[in-house]
């Protein structure tokens, strides 16, 4: 199973990942992950990108790609991998293309998440993280019993500092206007499938797994 997970923030990504690696046992590959491993271990292609990041510049497509194929080639690849965060545009999912055309294999599916943009902002805004434990709340979908204190341990919960309506509106758009021509892409080639994020967590899992296991 070799697939792409696409959603804007908000939209749930991260719960679902965790139930399509345990489903399918294949691993979810995200391009920060990466980055940050290849980084601390201090390998050539960590290092390369660490200069150009040290300098606050984008790194550049040939170098994400590089990592991205160096990871895809590990032997806990071989029966599929998540994807997620990569490609980020339709040049990244021509040069991915390529490389999977070159390790023989290719694409299953490409999974949509969709959530409309006040949803998101809605989730966003009312989240509350613990600062003790990390553990995430939600004031209208997922309060704790006590305002502004943890179930689990009982920590101090706050509001990240980039959860206003504001920062997460541009965050929204953003990722609207940088995705859209790789979501084309994918549709074009046939491998898109739109999921509504909007339906209960239990049924988004369903909706995808389901058409998973169709390929």
């Amino acid at each position: 199973m070799r697939t792409i997970l696409l959603g804007p923030p908000g939209a749930g990504k991260g719960t679902q990942a965790e139930v399509i690696v345990n489903e399918f046992n294949i691993p979810h590959i995200s391009t920060g992950d990466i980055f940050r491993y290849n980084i601390k271990q201090g390998t050539e292609l960590g290092l390369k990108a660490k200069e150009y990041m040290n300098q606050g510049l984008l790194v550049p497509d040939e170098l994400v790609v590089a990592i991205v194929e160096d990871r895809l080639k590990q032997k806990d690849c071989e029966n599929g991998f998540l994807l997620d965060g990569f490609p980020r545009t339709a040049v990244q999912a021509e040069a991915l293309d390529e490389v999977l055309r070159n390790m023989g294999v290719q694409l299953n599916r490409v999974i949509n998440i969709e959530v409309d943009k006040q949803m998101l902002i809605k989730r966003a805004v009312g989240r509350r993280i613990c600062k003790e434990c990390g553990a995430t709340f939600h004031i209208e979908f997922n309060p704790s019993e006590k305002v502004d204190t943890c179930d689990k341990c009982k920590g101090n919960l706050h509001q990240r500092e980039d959860d206003t309506e504001e920062t997460v509106t541009k965050r929204i758009e953003v990722y609207m206007n940088e995705t859209k021509p790789l979501i084309d892409y994918y549709r074009a080639k046939g491998l898109l499938e739109v999921i509504d994020g909007e339906l209960p967590i239990t049924v988004v899992s369903e909706k995808i797994i389901k058409v998973l296991k169709e390929d």
